[in-house]
């Protein structure tokens, strides 16, 4: 697998739904045509854009310019940084203004920033008038590779995280890969965590490709831009296959199951940023594969050395403040995982490994095993 020597053009991934198909557009400065874009797909159209505090001191004022160029009325609301708005007060701000700014069903909400962003405006735009279209601009790593793409929407409940949402997909998402140029380098790290997710879970070629070349897109070379739309192209074809995750769109929760309950156990605090919880959480379930005799431990630790190379967080020692309560207790980790999504009936459902490459959804996961495995975990040094 071999990515381009230098930025080409903007690259597009069809998210293939029917009449609800849409298109990701990835490139450097393709924001500048995010006001020409929606008067071709929505002529007349009027929008609001939902921003967060961060984001909009970089990119407000372009995607502004943007839509004024293509004679777009435009409203904005500016949410806090973090998990702490998607919260119930959170939507309640964003859907209120939302409101005041006379939003009507044939408009558009605008989501500008990172996933938080992205999942509020959404699920916002879900509700608003019983349903209002929205476009993603992703503006974090991890954003433009998962959040945007897929239709998943929500907030968090005090329980767990994203009990509280609607599947509501885009109409156009544009990823403009000079906008991860402002994000620290943290923000970049976690979100890589979900680019690497692709490669273990479906596509051993890719994983290898990126453990040769991820200082490119640390950089900024084209290597980015390909590493975005190979993310993107994985996403789209299972989406289009299982848009609401009644099978194998759970494969894309690998690392999530461990990694949530870990999010909850900090209080969906800056102590760990969504992409570190799910690398530490896809170390766990290589491990926790490993010692299930799924895969080798060989397979396991090329999967630890390769987010640890770049940075990232792999163990729960790695938590900041890992002894406060919640982070080493077994017992309180797994029962934060019963709060997970993919519980049936009580149930444990896990992503596991076969392989590098090759993930598989494990129903039905014995707790005392998950249980032990954690204890493990917890007093290893």
């Amino acid at each position: 697998m071999a990515a381009p020597l230098k930025h080409s053009d903007p690259i597009t991934v069809e998210v293939a739904l029917g009449d609800r198909a849409y298109d990701i557009i990835i490139g450097r400065d393709v924001l500048g045509s995010l006001g020409a874009r929606i008067a071709a797909l929505r002529p007349g159209v009027r929008t609001a854009i939902v921003t967060d505090r961060t984001v909009a001191r970089h990119w407000l004022e372009p995607t502004q310019a943007s839509l004024a160029a293509a004679g777009i009325p435009t409203s904005h609301v500016v949410v806090d940084e973090g998990e702490g708005s998607k919260t119930y007060a959170g939507l309640e701000k964003v859907s209120e203004a939302l409101i005041a700014a006379k939003i009507e069903r044939n408009d558009l909400v605008i989501a500008l920033g990172g996933g938080v962003v992205g999942d509020l405006a959404g699920f916002a735009a879900a509700i608003l008038r019983r349903g209002v279209d929205f476009v993603q601009v992703p503006t974090s790593l991890l954003a433009q590779v998962d959040s945007s793409v897929g239709g998943k929407t929500g907030i968090n409940s005090p329980q767990g995280k994203n009990l509280l949402g609607a599947f509501h997909q885009p109409v156009l998402v544009i990823a403009d890969t000079s906008a991860l140029d402002t994000l620290s380098p943290r923000q970049f790290r976690s979100g890589y965590a979900e680019v690497a997710k692709y490669g273990v879970l479906g596509d051993e070629a890719f994983f290898a490709w990126l453990e040769t070349n991820h200082s490119g897109i640390f950089s900024g070379s084209a290597a980015r831009e390909h590493a975005v739309a190979t993310s993107c192209r994985a996403k789209a074809a299972i989406v289009s296959r299982d848009e609401r995750e009644t099978g194998e769109r759970a494969l894309l929760n690998l690392g999530h199951t461990f990694g949530h309950a870990l999010e909850a156990a900090t209080g969906f605090s800056d102590r760990l940023f969504h992409g570190e919880g799910v690398a530490i959480g896809t170390v766990l379930a290589a491990e926790f594969s490993a010692q299930l005799g799924m895969i080798s431990q060989a397979d396991a630790a090329r999967v630890e050395r390769h987010l640890s190379s770049v940075g990232l967080p792999t163990r729960l020692q790695d938590i900041a403040g890992f002894t406060q309560e919640g982070l080493a207790d077994a017992d309180a980790l797994l029962a934060l995982m019963a709060q997970d999504k993919k519980v049936k009936r009580g149930k444990l459902t896990f992503i596991l490994l076969e392989a590098v490459g090759r993930a598989v959804i494990a129903n039905d996961v014995e707790p005392t095993l998950v249980r032990d495995f954690l204890k493990a975990k917890l007093t290893k040094s």
